[in-house]
């Protein structure tokens, strides 16, 4: 199955929490965090602005991205979990 956000939308795939704490603590998976960084799927076409133009999207297939703690709507597809989230709610893009 494929997903296609649609206007200023992004689906993004959360990357995986951390196993350990900085002090070599194993974490159970119920002490786990959801993490807030993920890797963009893809993107929609970006937001229609009343001139009838698109507002073009800051970010592109492949970023890994910071978003809000309680960013999106979980969905789950082909057995892999999901985030479809505002382009608003992405905090900022990790470069290098």
């Amino acid at each position: 199955m494929k997903i296609r956000p649609l206007a200023d939308r992004v689906l993004v795939q959360r990357l995986e929490a951390d196993t350990k704490t900085a002090g070599g603590i194993v974490l159970p998976d119920t002490a786990k965090e959801k993490p807030q960084r993920g890797k963009v799927v893809s993107v929609g076409d970006g937001r229609l602005l009343e001139d009838g133009t698109r507002h073009k999207m800051q970010v592109k297939r492949g970023d890994e991205v910071l978003f809000t703690s309680y960013a999106g709507t979980e969905v789950k597809a082909d057995g892999k979990e999901y985030l479809i989230m505002d382009e608003s709610s992405i905090l900022a893009v990790i470069e290098g």
